[in-house]
């Protein structure tokens, strides 16, 4: 497929999707909760009204940040879906949320603030998880370029067992989910309101909304790497991510940040590092 028509269905498709599993999150955790919950299409819906609404801002610059995270996001996403560098992705991910940081900080709210130092922790939790993720997918598959790793029609996911499991570990990060949402959530019982998101409104939070989904996306996508070589199970394993990650969501209360910080690097070093030294030694 031409590499244009790749960027235009990436750019279009991708948010539809997004905002479709916002939806479908929505409405099962709704069902969990024994409530009705709101039909699939709200997200849409929800985003299309804050387009209308006043842009209010405590500092203009907030703005400028928020803009170029949402920016970083849908290239990090491209590089991903176009099938370059995981390295390079990973890159772009990390500057995407350090600009995300950046403007919790400049709303120079006492919630954005707190919100935006619990962002960093979060970072740093799920950051060796990825780097680990994409070591392992090297080492099977002989290249970090994604379009590689999905050619060399490997059962990946067999020899990087450890990995994956410390990838699913820190999706509920990504996710922004209980036991791991410490900067903000989707839920109205925190104690921090929205968290860093607190002081955005308009087309602003709306921006943050849409870039939210790319990230839902392109998320399961790297699950999906680990079982690339079956399109079908692969797609399966991603819905049944998805499904435990709203399920944990629900059934599991807010943790403090030094559980999410150790467990999260104790996951990474023990079963991704332990996966990638025994792979080390077996190759040998």
């Amino acid at each position: 497929m031409n590499m244009f028509i790749k960027i235009i269905l990436y750019l279009f498709l991708t948010p539809i999707l997004g905002g479709l599993l916002s939806g479908i999150d929505r409405k099962l955790s709704a069902r969990m909760q024994e409530r009705v919950g709101p039909p699939i299409w709200q997200p849409f819906m929800d985003v299309l009204k804050l387009f209308e609404k006043e842009n209010l801002v405590v500092r203009r610059s907030q703005n400028f940040y928020v803009f170029f995270y949402f920016l970083l996001i849908v290239f990090a996403g491209g590089l991903f879906f176009t099938g370059k560098d995981m390295l390079l992705f990973i890159f772009a991910l990390t500057l995407a949320g350090t600009f995300f940081i950046l403007a919790g900080y400049k709303a120079s709210s006492p919630y954005s603030f707190i919100g935006a130092e619990r962002e960093i922790l979060q970072m740093i939790s799920y950051e060796p998880a990825l780097l680990f993720g994409a070591i392992g997918l090297y080492m099977v598959s002989g290249s970090f370029s994604v379009s590689d790793i999905i050619s060399s029609n490997k059962n990946i996911f067999l020899f990087l067992p450890g990995v994956l499991f410390s990838i699913i570990f820190i999706l509920a990060i990504k996710f922004r989910k209980s036991p791991f949402d410490l900067s903000t959530s989707h839920h109205a019982h925190q104690e921090l309101i929205k968290g860093i998101t607190t002081e955005f409104s308009g087309e602003t939070l709306a921006l943050i909304e849409i870039a939210h989904w790319y990230e839902y996306v392109f998320v399961l996508g790297i699950v999906y790497l680990f079982f690339s070589a079956n399109p079908i199970l692969g797609i399966a394993v991603c819905g049944s991510v998805f499904f435990l990650m709203i399920l944990i969501d629900n059934v599991c209360a807010r943790v403090k940040w030094q559980m999410i910080l150790a467990s999260s690097w104790i996951i990474a070093l023990v079963f991704g590092l332990g996966n990638i030294m025994i792979l080390f030694f077996f190759m040998r």
